[in-house]
């Protein structure tokens, strides 16, 4: 284990198991960002994934570590209602809506009876529409075979995108996995249009990527789930105009309010970009609440339209002394 790891690690452990380091944790809140939670921890190691996916074991260690140093509460709650306890209070949060929160994420969550918000790009809701950057991520990692690679290399060639040499055969997993995680990192300041046409030229998968309205029904009957507005399209939507800017934001509400029975009053930024328009058109949406990617924790002092979220990721959720560490990161003054 590096030295730097090691050292991260002890300071968290440290932090939230000696009296006087927890400190600055009382009374606050901390909303964590969380994406995906698939069917196995193998494949969530890889870097490429890591930062979005986590595994069924790492997802489990992460609920009962949650559930010994913090009160596990409703978005809602620890947003509006008065700290009565010393203990830190925690949130869960899951942007996009994939069908895996339905289907591993959640049996997991009602086990150990720890509510979650999921925020839905609406679009990809009950439709066979694809998250182009698990298309285009897993057919350029080869999930889908050789010649679906080759073919989705060609086109990305001839759109002037083309893919850097770290990706081939001829490096090693770990090198074009480190490759491809910062290659599908650079597509994100192509259009939403373009996003999709790549997601188009991937192959088509047999089992839809998104939940569908009956799965969030469900979810939401449960009593431990609900669900607010990631978007509809996932654009990102500083680099939108004016007027789409309004049709993403009425689309994704009105989706919402068909969709669900008591939809979240708060916002999830797609990629977490957002900026003084922006934030004035969701306010203007009737949205007191919105969530960034900025790490920090929430004490009711920040701007409630760029709350502050710290990622989880499968080492973090592994490892969570590493999320401590990152806690007491936000915590400091």
């Amino acid at each position: 284990m590096a030295i730097k790891q090691l050292v991260k690690r002890s300071a968290g452990w440290l932090y939230l198991n000696t009296p006087r380091p927890a400190a600055p944790l009382r009374g606050a809140g901390v909303i964590l960002m969380l994406h995906r939670v698939l069917a196995d921890d193998t494949s969530a190691l890889l870097a490429h994934r890591t930062e979005l996916c986590i595994g069924p074991q790492a997802f489990e260690h992460l609920l009962r570590w949650l559930k010994r140093h913090f009160d596990c509460v409703p978005l809602m709650d620890l947003l509006t209602a008065p700290v009565r306890a010393a203990r830190p209070r925690v949130a869960l949060t899951f942007d996009d809506g994939w069908r895996d929160n339905a289907v591993n994420a959640f049996p997991l969550l009602q086990h150990h009876q720890v509510p979650a918000s999921i925020f839905l790009s609406t679009d990809f809701i009950g439709s066979r529409q694809c998250f182009w950057w698990e298309s285009v991520g897993e057919t350029l990692w080869g999930s889908f075979g050789a010649q679906a690679r080759q073919n989705l290399i060609e086109h990305l060639y001839g759109i002037g995108r083309p893919v850097p040499a770290a990706l081939l055969d001829s490096a090693t997993e770990p090198q074009r996995s480190q490759a491809l995680a910062q290659y599908l990192q650079s597509l994100k300041a192509m259009s939403a249009q373009g996003l999709s046409q790549l997601a188009e030229a991937c192959p088509a998968q047999g089992t839809p990527q998104a939940l569908d309205w009956q799965q969030v029904r469900q979810l939401e009957d449960s009593g431990l789930v609900r669900f607010g507005p990631h978007g509809a399209s996932h654009a990102i939507l500083t680099g939108l105009d004016d007027e789409q800017l309004e049709h993403e934001l009425r689309r994704s509400h009105e989706a919402l309010l068909r969709g669900c029975r008591q939809p979240l009053p708060v916002y999830c930024y797609p990629n977490g970009n957002h900026d003084t328009r922006v934030r004035e058109r969701v306010a203007a949406h009737r949205y007191p609440y919105a969530l960034g990617t900025r790490p920090g924790v929430w004490r009711g002092a920040h701007d409630p339209l760029a709350l502050p979220r710290i990622g989880v990721s499968q080492h973090t959720a592994h490892h969570p002394s590493l999320l401590a560490w990152r806690m007491y990161q936000g915590a400091r003054p």
